[in-house]
């Protein structure tokens, strides 16, 4: 049986933690912050779940595959590099919104890419560590 502190703590933790998450991947194009840190601190919630129960129900909550979450992340990245190709402009050059979102700022292919870094930062640290657990 698994410590029911830690089990209780983490449903909690694992809400802040997701919120933290999400709150330094938007920042992250416009500040410090963006998709690793954000990817990381997302990883480490689920960790922490999988700590609690058990590598199983963190997949479960997870929903997808890491490997998934991987390549669309992957796809999500190259395909922000690829919107200025489209524009006549190297490889990765940022391409903005020409209006501001509330709350958000200017959004283009920056946020694209690091939303791309956040999926693959995600996937690769559960895929490593679900499978150490498994194991």
């Amino acid at each position: 049986m698994k410590s029911l502190i830690l089990q209780t703590a983490s449903r909690y933790l694992m809400v802040l933690l997701v919120i933290f998450s999400v709150f330094i991947l938007l920042r992250g194009h416009n500040e410090p912050g963006g998709g690793f840190v954000g990817g990381l601190l997302i990883a480490g919630a689920f960790a922490l779940y999988a700590l609690a129960y058990e590598a199983k129900a963190a997949r479960h909550l997870l929903r997808f595959d890491p490997r998934t979450i991987i390549g669309i992340g992957l796809a999500t990245a190259v395909g922000s590099g690829l919107a200025a190709v489209l524009y006549g402009q190297p490889f990765l050059a940022g391409q903005w919104l020409p209006y501001s979102i509330p709350f958000l700022g200017k959004l283009g292919t920056v946020f694209c890419f690091d939303l791309g870094v956040y999926l693959v930062v995600l996937g690769t640290t559960l895929l490593v560590l679900l499978t150490l657990q498994e194991e």
